[in-house]
């Protein structure tokens, strides 16, 4: 009898590589996954985000309170009002999202989210701060008020642009982007096959032109200036004063930095790190890498839209990936 053969009695007989598929496949089916929850960036918002969460939980209801008192506005008429014209703008659409986040974040936890690790991405670790415990809610909501007002004021003095580059991989895009006179750059690595460049506006312009000759996919960004490059510094040392004296805790799981591309374990000067992120790559493609390798498969987005759930799906093969951002997604959910 052959060794990879196993022969029962009669003469059936069963070849052990179907018999390992076999035993893998039941234990799939009632395995225990390991769960990391996720935090979508700027431009994830949209008009009415959140508001059955705010309705029925008095948890998500009690975010927003506390981002209005923090924030001095009314989160609610912000986040709900279809009639308010400027969520769009960063000093505003940057709170609201990650009050959004934070209020699917507890409407979760009420129907048994459990989860091992948190990340984001860009404007999104500022939610996964406070769900890990790194920030208290009051304390986020003063971070990122700073960040957006910091980014607000730089936004409104330079001419900058960002750019979705699809169909390239990230060397053709910063072989464009180096090939181009002006000041244009890779800014996040989202997908093996998705890039976003940013810069000053007539360096992008220029390279969405040779990307187009290449055939690739141009998207360009509803942004209102060029993130994660170096014309944000002003914004990234107006935001180190601001938040220089805020204390940010150890988290309670692991946490996944784009900063790094890999996990984060050094919580000694978060005030400089995330000072230097906002002129930093973000680098999602080797975050999501470092995440699938250390041994997580289910990815729960929570929050407006679904970018993140697409991303994990197009980047990482057998994992489960899904997005939670009304009431109904969130309590029909397998966490």
């Amino acid at each position: 009898m052959l060794l990879n053969q196993i022969k029962f009695k009669g003469s059936v007989k069963f070849d052990v590589q179907s018999i390992l598929k076999i035993v893998q496949y039941n234990y799939k089916e009632g395995q225990s996954f390991m769960n990391i929850i996720l935090f979508a960036g700027q431009g994830a918002q949209y008009a009415g985000m959140g508001k059955d969460i705010f309705e029925k939980y008095p948890e998500a209801a009690a975010v927003m309170k506390t981002g209005s008192e923090i924030l001095g506005y009314d989160l609610e008429k912000v986040c709900f009002d279809e009639s308010f014209t400027e969520l769009s703008r960063t000093v505003y659409a940057q709170p609201a999202i990650m009050a959004m986040e934070l209020m699917c974040f507890e409407a979760a936890k009420k129907n048994g989210l459990k989860f091992d690790a948190v990340a984001g991405h860009s404007l999104g670790e500022y939610a996964a701060f406070v769900a890990s415990g790194m920030l208290s809610p009051e304390d986020g909501f003063r971070v990122i008020k700073a960040r957006a007002e910091a980014f607000d004021r730089v936004a409104s003095v330079t001419d900058g642009k960002m750019a979705a580059i699809l169909k390239l991989t990230a060397d053709q895009v910063r072989e464009v982007c180096e090939s181009v006179d002006g000041y244009v750059v890779p800014v996040n690595y989202n997908s093996p096959a998705q890039t976003v460049i940013a810069g000053e506006s007539p360096a992008v312009d220029k390279a969405c032109e040779k990307f187009a000759e290449l055939k690739a996919r141009v998207a360009v960004l509803k942004t209102e200036s060029a993130f994660h490059s170096e014309i944000m510094k002003p914004a990234s040392e107006e935001f180190h004063e601001k938040i220089k004296d805020i204390k940010f805790n150890a988290p309670s799981v692991k946490f996944f930095s784009n900063l790094l591309g890999a996990e984060l374990t050094d919580f000694s000067d978060m005030p400089s790190f995330l000072a230097k992120h906002v002129v930093s790559p973000v680098l999602f493609t080797d975050e999501l890498a470092a995440v699938k390798e250390a041994g997580f498969d289910k990815y729960i987005e929570l929050g407006p839209g679904r970018t993140l759930t697409g991303l994990v799906k197009k980047t990482l093969e057998d994992v489960t990936a899904f997005n939670c951002d009304t009431a109904e997604s969130i309590e029909n959910a397998e966490f």
